[in-house]
Parts: C-alpha cells; sequence; structure tokens
C-alpha cells in the first residue's frame, strides 16, 4: 500500500492537493487525528488491495502536537507501512492574503489576539504556525509551494509526482443532443450543426439514425458538412493541449441538433473518429438517439 502523509500550513492548498490526488486513485482522509493512522493502515491493509493508494491529511487542526505525529509515523515503519510525507506550502503574504479574500479564520488567529499590536493578528498566526510545523518540513519527503501556482499547474506538478508513469492526457468526451430536449448540464464546449442538411425530411430516413451509413452520408457528403467538420477538428485540436496545460483532466464535447438522432450523431461519430486516431482517449456518446 502506498501511503502518503500530506501536511503543511492553513491556507497553503491542502484540501486542493487532496482533490487532485483523488483524480491519481488516492483514497484521502481530511483532517486525520495522528493517534488514528497507524489503526486506519490496519484497516486499509486488511481489505487486501482495495486501498492502494491512501493519503491522511494531518495539520494544526487537529490539536494533537506534532510529537504525537511523529510518534504514530515512527509506529507505522514498526508495523512495516512505507509512507512519504509531502509538505505544503507558501509565502506568508500569499496566506494572509487567500485568508482575506476567503475571510475564512486561521486556526491559529483566537491564540495571537490577546498579543500585543505588533505581533498580533492573521499575520502572526501564520508566522506561528510556520515555527510549529518546522519540523514536519524538515521530514518532508516532498515540498510544493503553492505560491503563484494556478490550480492547473499544481495539478501537473502532483501529476508527475505521483502519476505512477501514466501519461498525463485529457479525456474526451464527443456527445450528441438534441436542442429540444435541452443542452447538457455537462457540457464544456457546445456546438449547433442544425444548418447541416437534414435527413429528418427525407421519408426513408426519418426514422433511422446517424449511426447508419445511409443517414451519416446524407449528412456529412455536402461540401458545406465536410468544411465544418474540418473547421470544427481544427479547433478541437487547438484546444485540447491548452486545456491540458491549464491542468484540465476531462472534456466535454456536445454536438446538437434538433432532435439528437440525426446529424448531430453523424458529426460526433466523424469528431471522436478523429480524435482517436490522434491518439486521444475518446468516448463516443448519443444522449437523445433513442428518442422518437
Amino acid at each position: 500500500m502506498e501511503m502518503l502523509i500530506i501536511s503543511g500550513l492553513s491556507g497553503a492548498g491542502k484540501s486542493r492537493v487532496a482533490a487532485a490526488l483523488e483524480d491519481l486513485d488516492f483514497y484521502c482522509v481530511d483532517n486525520m487525528p495522528a493517534a488514528l493512522m497507524p489503526k486506519f493502515a490496519e484497516l486499509c491493509a486488511a481489505t487486501r488491495g482495495r486501498y492502494e493508494r491512501v493519503a491522511l491529511v494531518s495539520d494544526i487542526r487537529s490539536r494533537d502536537g506534532f510529537d504525537q505525529l511523529f510518534a504514530a509515523l515512527d509506529e507505522l515503519r514498526t508495523m512495516g507501512f512505507d509512507y512519504k510525507i509531502l509538505y505544503v506550502d507558501a509565502t506568508v503574504e500569499t496566506i494572509v492574503k487567500r485568508y482575506k479574500e476567503t475571510r475564512r479564520r486561521h486556526p491559529l488567529d483566537s491564540e495571537t489576539s490577546g498579543l500585543d499590536s505588533e505581533t498580533s493578528g492573521l499575520e502572526s498566526a501564520v508566522r506561528r504556525e510556520i515555527k510549529m510545523l518546522e519540523r514536519v518540513r524538515e521530514r518532508a519527503d516532498y515540498v510544493i509551494d503553492t505560491t503563484g501556482l494556478t490550480l492547473g499547474k499544481l495539478q501537473r506538478t502532483l501529476f508527475r509526482m505521483f502519476g505512477a508513469g501514466e501519461e498525463e492526457r485529457l479525456r474526451v468526451t464527443v456527445m450528441s443532443f438534441g436542442f429540444k430536449y435541452g443542452i447538457p448540464i455537462e457540457a464544456d464546449l457546445v456546438f449547433d450543426v442544425r444548418f447541416l442538411p437534414n435527413p429528418f425530411y427525407v421519408p426513408e430516413l426519418t426514422n433511422r439514425t446517424g449511426l447508419e451509413s445511409d443517414v451519416y452520408n446524407y449528412v456529412m457528403d455536402s461540401e458545406r458538412s465536410r468544411e465544418f467538420l474540418k473547421k470544427l477538428e481544427d479547433m478541437v485540436d487547438f484546444l485540447l493541449p491548452n486545456y491540458e496545460e491549464e491542468g484540465k483532466m476531462t472534456l466535454t464535447v456536445c454536438v446538437g441538433c434538433t432532435g439528437g438522432r440525426h446529424r448531430s450523431v453523424a458529426v460526433t461519430e466523424a469528431l471522436a473518429r478523429h480524435l482517436r486516431e490522434q491518439g486521444r482517449e475518446t468516448e463516443c456518446v448519443h444522449r437523445d438517439i433513442a428518442k422518437s
């Protein structure tokens, strides 16, 4: 079992780190009391592989004291559990700014409120926490400074550290739909193909779908359709690397016509085939194809 202990400064981004690690198949537990770590490890090991990657967040909120954390970590080693420590850091100025923007209270703020004006307040609380966590930072196997990191850059950093050799690639879903039934709520990009030739008005094609060659060819054999598909492929090819650069892990591209059975299905099939030919992990979904 791969075990990761996440610690660091309040406001540095531990919750975002945990959320990103969940996308890498870690089972994450926030604010884990140090005393429970050995027992939790035993329970995970007893599932015989169900929890292969575990991340536990332990920080100042637990009020355990870090001597107890180190004792728990030593016990884990004695029990035969290996672990790594990830320390999430940021500058004092960055953390103060984040707390002011979110209007949340620092866990140590109440403990510094009674001090003199030069040392009291939020900044004093952050500096006191830095001092308390010095030993944890010294023992850390990994340190991530989130100062100036966008969410996308943080995700890419974690993927490089813990991606288990997997290639960092955006997963794409291409979905056809009918506008008469509403735009899919999961859509990232929406394209309207109601201007393409419509098989609905051809009697022998009305009750068939874009999955059938006669309907597909009717839609795609016009010059307008071919030109549109080429422009659509070029746009998506341009967008996907940029979404990856920002750390996006999944993208849903929705193509709509009136009923979601003919034109949108044909274009969706063509776009999905193009993306697969480019080596993209692509799922093709036809939301409204069975509706009359």
